[in-house]
């Protein structure tokens, strides 16, 4: 299991996971990921892999395209349609550009022939966590927003939707037929639960919630 192998560190600490059926190689990429103090989880299959939740933390995924079972371009997939984002490096020794053009263009970080440079993956698996420190850091932003979102009214929810569209006081007020001094007060409430302290602050806010201003 993965927390077994991960060693006595927690948090935050990002890890790299090495999926490669050749023992010895799998193990001496371990031992240049601990020269630069990154904790690594080592498979020897994709079934190892999947069978595995993984550790939430930031972290980066190497894959051999050549598996036994299923390859890591399968892998891929699956994890793709399980929703797990972890940026993917591929190796290999029989990689030809089509293959490469299918792996980045599903998302993959990159894609290394074998034999590459110690400092190419080095500097490969940095970009990939660096890549899913961002992502997480938006996800995270993402979920604080939509519990503000979820503490408005759905009338405060609606003024929200219809000034973050660019309509007036006035105009959202004619919109909703409510008085405009009514729409002040909510539109303060909205900034308030949201905490926006300017309208472009809500704007942003609203677009990283792919808002819609309501249909009526």
């Amino acid at each position: 299991m993965i927390a077994a192998k991960q060693g006595g560190a927690g948090g935050d600490e990002p890890m790299v996971f090495i999926v490669e059926d050749d023992t010895s190689f799998r193990d001496a990429l371990a031992r240049l990921f601990r020269t630069v103090d990154l904790r690594t989880a080592v498979f020897g299959s994709a079934a190892e892999l999947l069978k595995d939740k993984l550790p939430d933390v930031p972290a980066c995924l190497i894959l051999d395209v050549r598996l036994p079972g299923l390859s890591g371009l399968d892998i891929q997939r699956e994890l793709a349609k399980s929703d797990i984002q972890i940026p993917i490096i591929f190796m290999t020794g029989h990689g030809d550009i089509p293959m490469s053009v299918r792996a980045m263009k599903a998302g993959a970080v990159d894609f290394l022939t074998k034999p590459f440079r110690d400092q190419d993956l080095l500097d490969a698996v940095f970009a990939g966590i660096e890549r899913d420190r961002h992502r997480r850091a938006q996800a995270k932003a993402v979920s604080e927003l939509r519990t503000h979102l979820q503490s408005l009214s759905a009338r405060e929810r609606e003024v929200m939707a219809l000034v973050t569209r660019g309509l007036m006081n006035k105009q959202v007020a004619a919109e909703v037929g409510l008085s405009e001094i009514t729409v002040k007060i909510h539109r303060g409430n909205v900034m308030k639960k949201m905490g926006a302290k300017t309208l472009a602050d809500l704007v942003r806010m609203a677009e990283s919630l792919d808002m819609v201003s309501p249909k009526r």
